[in-house]
């Protein structure tokens, strides 16, 4: 297997992809996929220069955001009533190096299928991101252990109880200390850990990531709470 892309100084398009498992997967805990999509080539080829400036244009990424699931046929079911046609099937996607996973209806069971899928994704992946229960499938294939990582606060006594070979941290967001894992709290925390992580790679005085976090308000409550549920 190769090895993992460097994200900060990316040689070659990079693969993004949300697994989306065959049942309700929460549409605010994928909807933070679209920070991507306003970094990138395509978008930023949309704006004037009087509204993004070239230098800002030249600092676009090279991206391709992939839908996954199971099979790559019907459509997947997000939260509200909508559909999302998916790109790939857990057999027919490229390698992923940013991986995003959100929550299903509470209750739902992930296959062998999902399981396998999440464990060959985390592999070969630069990053692994969850929002919400969407560390559910992940704990499940085994990915988490050894690691730090947050869920919804409500969860997380029962979580510490049941998986202590996690250590569950209270915070809206965590970046695990190997920085291949980020994990946030409950649905919006997903907005705040999706900040962080483009910042952290891609951030700075003067880039494309502030112009734009800067332009459409993007949140960035405290990651401790202290300013809020």
């Amino acid at each position: 297997m190769s090895r993992p892309l460097d994200l900060k100084n990316p040689d070659r398009l990079i693969h993004i992809g949300v697994i989306l498992p065959d049942d309700v997967n929460e549409l605010l805990d994928v909807a933070p996929i679209d920070v991507f999509h306003t970094l990138s080539k395509e978008n930023a080829r949309t704006f004037p220069d009087e509204l993004l400036p070239p230098s800002l244009k030249a600092q676009a990424i090279d991206l391709q955001l992939h839908w996954v699931s199971p099979t790559g046929k019907a459509p997947s079911r997000l939260t509200a009533g909508l559909t999302v046609v998916p790109t790939d099937s857990y057999d027919t996607c490229p390698p992923l190096d940013i991986v995003l996973m959100g929550a299903q209806t509470v209750g739902y069971q992930p296959t062998a299928a999902d399981l396998a899928f999440v464990r060959k994704s985390f592999a070969g992946c630069a990053a692994f991101l969850t929002i919400c229960a969407g560390m559910s499938a992940p704990l499940l294939a085994g990915v988490l252990q050894g690691r730090k990582a947050t869920a919804p606060r409500f969860m997380l006594e029962t979580l510490r109880a049941e998986s202590p070979g996690v250590e569950w941290l209270e915070k809206r967001w965590v970046r695990d200390d190997g920085g291949k894992v980020w994990t946030s709290g409950v649905l919006l925390n997903g907005l705040e850990l999706v900040r962080a992580f483009v910042e952290h790679n891609w951030g700075g005085e003067g880039s494309l990531v502030q112009a734009l976090m800067a332009g459409g308000s993007w949140p960035n409550r405290d990651v401790d709470y202290k300013d809020g549920p």
